[in-house]
């Protein structure tokens, strides 16, 4: 009986091994020309309004992590923001529209949020007081922000039935928070203008030629009150769910660079709540559906817009806080980084996660302000990837890939998602310097090419600079804890990510490989991998 059960273990094990399934893969990567681009501080974070009583599916997640009472003296909250240099934050969420700021003329009084029965999203009307606003400038400052800040556009309307809001925007409590924000002296990048009040919008909505009229009573605003500054803050709206429809009316009526930046919301997952989530991120073609959104709304700017960019202003992946145990482990990292990838590859210049800490999808944790598996996934691609967006190959749908232009050097960078629990892949990378391999809805000025007539040179990656150039790669590996999905733990290249002994945010280093040497990405695993010989013409 001691000898058989030792055997049935070692079977067992056998077994999964033998399980496995390993696929030989080539990736053709285009470094011809960059398909799109990216703003160069890509990487964007949120920070919300809801007080510590917000609560979902029986969890109150949000702790002291509003704008408004963020322990901002917490020494790893400015280590963790410090460690992207810089990093972009949006200050913004469901009660902006709700929020008074404390300076001139008030219509009414100015109070802390408090829960309400019957009104818009079951809270009172909240106030930024100057002092704390002040705090945070300091704040930001010392740790070199790109601050968004997203104002109330429903401040003067009234409300009708079905969420529906009427009237003028009253710009007068906005023109005040914006004049002392000048006079303080306090940086902002950009200026967005109320929160999911598009189409159907979430609880609130305002109609897209009304929006418009608004959105250029605003732009005036900004104009005058920043009359000596070059260049001015940006205009970004509206920041809601895409509608075409409501993006193409507001678009047509704000007209000629009015808006600099159009903001939509992606919570593609669905509820929290959803018991499937898991099965939705680890599947390829529940992802892929997302795309239809990035190539809709890239017709629309062009269309309607073509001085604008595109932003995804918010993003959670699932919605009502997030999903504990999920938005806040590794598992998640399957998601956020193909996001990054599709989105990049379709124009979108920033990309904004709901949130930096709060909720259960928080970079960080709301309680210790611990970073989470997400985190070190946003601060690998703000390391690694460029801003020039090349088109790849697909091996396969499990086999999720991306290629930028490196950050800061020469060569290429490529992102591998391998959303498989049964195939590793074993990879060969190949350059085709005049494949046409443009992701879906993009199309060239000149006219569409064959595959077959784009085939003229297929050459291997390294090409012929290999024998005066470095003759390693790096290859950054994430995995869980223990094979675990749920873990909060992420090892890279089998390290696990921990803060140092003096509490500082641990180096992200790389595992060196010859160039030579066989290149793989192992199931339910990421890596990213830097190609430094990958003869790149568009990323000159």
């Amino acid at each position: 009986m001691g000898f058989c059960l030792p055997l049935f273990l070692f079977l067992a094990f056998l077994s999964t091994i033998w399980a496995k399934n390993v696929n030989d893969v080539v990736l053709v990567i285009n470094g011809t020309e960059a398909v799109a681009n990216t703003d160069a501080n890509y990487i964007c974070a949120t920070i919300d309004w809801w007080p510590h009583d917000k609560c979902n599916y029986n969890r109150c997640p949000w702790g002291s992590s509003s704008i408004i009472n963020l322990n901002l003296s917490h020494p790893l909250l400015a280590k963790t923001i410090q460690a992207f240099k810089p990093l972009r934050i949006r200050i913004g969420g469901s009660l902006q529209d709700k929020v008074l700021y404390d300076v001139g003329n008030l219509k009414s009084p100015c109070q802390t949020f408090s829960k309400m029965d019957n009104v818009l999203f079951g809270f009172s009307k909240g106030c930024l007081h100057m002092i704390r606003w002040d705090e945070v400038n300091h704040f930001f400052n010392k740790t070199g922000v790109i601050l968004t800040f997203g104002l109330n556009a429903l401040y003067g309307r009234h409300r009708l039935t079905n969420g529906v809001w009427e009237g003028d925007w009253d710009s007068s409590n906005a023109h005040d928070f914006i004049k002392y924000t000048i006079s303080k002296g306090y940086p902002i990048h950009s200026w967005e203008f109320g929160n999911e009040l598009s189409g159907r919008g979430i609880g609130a909505r305002v109609g897209a030629e009304q929006y418009g009229r608004d959105l250029i009573k605003l732009k005036s605003t900004i104009n005058e009150l920043y009359k000596d500054f070059n260049p001015k803050p940006l205009l970004v709206a509206p920041g809601g769910f895409f509608n075409k429809e409501w993006y193409n009316k507001f678009l047509q009526v704000s007209s000629s660079h009015v808006v600099n930046a159009i903001t939509h919301h992606i919570y593609n997952l669905g509820a929290g709540g959803d018991h499937n989530l898991v099965s939705k991120i680890l599947d390829p073609n529940y992802l892929s559906m997302e795309s239809e959104t990035f190539i809709s709304l890239k017709q629309t700017i062009q269309t309607h817009g073509p001085w604008a960019s595109a932003w995804v202003g918010e993003s959670g992946g699932a919605s009502n806080s997030g999903s504990h145990n999920i938005s806040n482990t590794f598992v998640n990292s399957f998601w956020y980084l193909d996001q990054l990838g599709m989105a990049a590859k379709y124009d979108t210049r920033v990309y904004c996660r709901q949130t930096l800490i709060g909720g259960n999808y928080g970079l960080l944790d709301t309680s210790t302000f611990v970073p989470n598996p997400d985190y070190y996934s946003a601060l690998l691609w703000h390391q690694l990837m460029g801003k020039e967006v090349l088109a790849v190959t697909t091996a396969s749908p499990y086999l999720r890939s991306y290629a930028h232009c490196s950050k800061g050097r020469e060569g290429v960078t490529l992102l591998l998602i391998n959303l498989s629990n049964q195939t590793d892949f074993n990879i060969t990378i190949r350059n085709g310097m005049n494949i046409d391999l443009r992701p879906k809805g993009i199309t060239k000025n000149n006219g569409p090419k064959s595959f077959v007539h784009g085939l003229k040179r297929l050459v291997s990656w390294a090409g012929s600079k290999a024998s005066d150039r470095t003759s390693f790669r790096e290859e950054y590996h994430l995995t869980p804890k223990d094979g675990d999905l749920h873990s909060k733990t992420v090892l890279l290249n089998g390290v696990p990510l921990q803060l140092t002994d003096r509490g500082d945010i641990p180096g992200l280093k790389p595992a060196l490989a010859s160039i030579k040497s066989p290149m793989s990405v192992n199931s339910l695993s990421i890596k990213f991998i830097v190609l430094p010989n990958f003869d790149a013409p568009g990323c000159k």
